[in-house]
């Protein structure tokens, strides 16, 4: 009984941290907020230190319940993981992997979630579509299992790795007929461009700036397929090419290499270094071997060299 509790009280605090607020921590975890409350001030007076800041309102965590929250994470993550593990023995994996995805991604997302309930049909995959900045504070948090990000770019912290594929970039929308465009070219143009919080737009950027321009969009997003719509309607916009290979263009949009510099950047799974690798991860990661999609991203350059030749 006691450990029962114990694991209560650490998904409470889990919680707490996750929601940053008591109300909807108690929520989350269905049950009264006094109840809540108690529960972690019970855990304070076993442990014999002050876990949380409290005022009015939830005002932080201590120093002392910040190094706890990184056991609590740990502990929590091996007792899932133990469930996992049990399931597995059973006859397979039950339960939700939950999946973050950078936009430019998520056309190849198939690929993966195909393979992975192949092997495990009673599984759920949940995706959900994050900046890369948001997939790493989220895996600190226990919030995902895994993402799908950059590797080579602004690399991750603390995580397992592996590579998928590399990602290239085109010219999207109505430009003169010619077999390549350079970064230096297509600066000139009214960009519609992704917002500057996401790592695609930083890497646009940075291959702008080593043409020796800097790009002036007309229309910022933080959706690929409002870029494609604006494309569609007379603007310019930079796309990757797995994200079109999932989304063909219409005949009258074309999709033009850009170059000068050519530009590629590695895209695979990571999970959580800080932790032992849940059953569910391990199940995916094992799935593929390194760089193995980048046969997809070969594909994906076939497509749009057709798309550009007007075929």
């Amino acid at each position: 009984m006691r450990g029962t509790v114990l694991l209560r009280q650490l998904e409470y605090l889990k919680a707490l941290d996750q929601e940053r607020h008591f109300g909807r921590a108690a929520r989350a975890c269905h049950v009264s907020q006094p109840a809540l409350s108690a529960a972690v001030q019970r855990l304070e007076d076993e442990l014999g230190v002050p876990l949380v800041r409290r005022g009015r309102r939830f005002d932080g965590f201590t120093p002392e319940g910040e190094r706890v929250l990184i056991w609590v994470r740990r502990t929590l993550a091996d007792a899932d993981g133990l469930a996992q593990e049990v399931q597995r023995l059973r006859g397979g994996l039950e339960g939700t992997l939950r999946l973050g995805a950078i936009p430019t991604s998520l056309g190849a997302t198939v690929q993966i979630t195909s393979r992975f309930r192949d092997r495990h049909p009673r599984m759920c995959v949940e995706i959900r579509s994050l900046s890369s900045r948001e997939i790493a504070a989220e895996l600190r948090a226990g919030k995902l299992d895994a993402g799908l990000t950059y590797l080579d770019d602004e690399p991750l912290e603390e995580v397992r790795r592996l590579p998928l594929w590399r990602e290239h970039y085109y010219l999207v929308g109505e430009t003169a007929s010619r077999a390549t465009v350079t970064w230096a070219q297509a600066a000139d143009l009214p960009l519609c461009l992704l917002t500057p919080d996401m790592q695609n737009r930083r890497i646009v950027d940075a291959a702008f700036a080593a043409a020796g321009r800097t790009p002036r969009p007309v229309i910022e997003t933080n959706s690929v397929s409002t870029l494609i719509d604006h494309a569609r309607e007379g603007l310019a916009c930079v796309a990757a090419d797995t994200w079109l290979l999932a989304h063909p263009l219409p005949p009258d949009v074309r999709s033009i290499p850009l170059v000068e510099p050519v530009v590629a950047h590695t895209i695979g799974l990571v999970s959580s270094a800080a932790t032992h690798p849940q059953p569910v991860v391990s199940e995916l990661m094992s799935s593929f071997e390194p760089m193995e999609l980048d046969a997809y991203s070969e594909r994906v350059a076939g497509s749009t060299a057709t798309l550009s030749s007007g075929a």
